[in-house]
């Protein structure tokens, strides 16, 4: 008889915070869910109104897009706890805010905690952050969820894809985002060399 634990469906939580780049979170949640990942959602106050002002979706409809939501507020939630097993957590879009919090281990919303048991359990944590130009604080902040053990990978636009649509965009940066947990995306060109001229 196996683990149960490595036989379950992988378990990813998605936080979207009040950064632009909401599409990227809405986007993940769509992507892991027709890779039959098990999703966990949390959107911030702020996240919620981005959603409203840069897409078509209401906050209602992108928490629908995962298996389980949360309140930002909810700290008796299953992922707070170490003792619920998931896989790692991708904070996307991030905001300097929830950086900073990250990185000094304020665990004042579920956000912070969901991250902070993430370090403390040794699973992955990737933040999307999403600011320029950024400042030593925000430098510094990086640093120190680095060293703790989190993934910086701030959404960068991959060029040599040429591009020719924000959706385009948004699956490049998505599916590297998901690269990170060794889950394939398949819809985004990977970098294969460049080509010779005849």
């Amino acid at each position: 008889m196996g683990d149960p634990v490595s036989e379950a469906r992988r378990r990813i939580v998605i936080a979207i915070t009040g950064a632009t780049g909401a599409d990227i979170g809405i986007k993940l949640l769509q992507t892991l869910r027709r890779l039959n990942v098990e999703t966990h959602v949390i959107i911030s106050k702020w996240a919620g109104e981005t959603i409203k002002w840069e897409t078509d979706y209401t906050v209602s409809a992108v928490r629908a897009l995962a298996d389980h939501a949360y309140s930002p507020h909810d700290l008796a939630a299953p992922i707070s706890s170490g003792s619920y097993h998931i896989d790692g957590m991708i904070v996307a879009p991030c905001s300097m805010r929830t950086l900073a919090a990250i990185n000094a281990g304020i665990c004042d919303d579920l956000i912070t905690r969901a991250a902070d048991v993430c370090l403390k359990e040794r699973r992955r944590l990737v933040l999307a952050v999403r600011e320029t130009p950024f400042s030593e604080i925000h430098l510094r902040n990086m640093l120190g969820v680095t060293s703790a053990g989190a993934i910086v990978a701030p959404p960068v636009v991959g060029f040599y894809t040429r591009p020719s649509s924000v959706e385009q965009v948004i699956e490049q940066m998505t599916g590297r985002l998901l690269d990170l947990f060794g889950l394939d995306a398949k819809d985004f060109v990977r970098w294969e060399g460049m080509r010779k001229e005849s």
